[in-house]
């Protein structure tokens, strides 16, 4: 899944200049993957993937202490997953400019597929 990092990033250059970002919110929550401190983790990134983009601190993203952000994600019902719990690692929100959620993937899809990049090509046209 590490690879999609990469794609992340390549989202990032592809699309940065039309007011779109990607964030990355890392989590403990699924197992060893965002392991060490926020620092490590995020000079990890950096080195192997070239990361660029914004990478925040640790937060919950399931749960009663879920981050308050995360609780509104996973509240709506965005095409094509729904609303609902965060299943795993690199759950992808797409949000139009005026912070609604417009698209969920899960893991699986990566950030090039093509339902990914039309959702966001789609709220960069409008």
């Amino acid at each position: 899944m590490t690879i999609q990092f990469l794609q992340l990033q390549d989202m990032q250059d592809k699309y940065g200049e039309e007011n779109f970002a990607v964030l990355g919110f890392p989590t403990d929550q699924f197992g060893s993957f965002a392991a060490g401190t926020d620092q490590e983790v995020k000079d990890f990134c950096q080195a192997k993937y070239k990361v660029s983009f914004d990478l925040f601190s640790k937060i919950e993203v399931n749960g009663d202490q879920a981050a308050p952000f995360y609780g509104y994600l996973t509240s709506q019902d965005a095409p094509p997953t729904g609303k609902g719990k965060v299943e795993w690692n690199f759950e992808k929100f797409v949000l139009d400019r005026k912070g609604h959620v417009i698209g969920r993937f899960r893991p699986h899809v990566q950030p090039r597929s093509k339902e990914m990049k039309s959702v966001i090509e789609k709220a960069l046209a409008s």
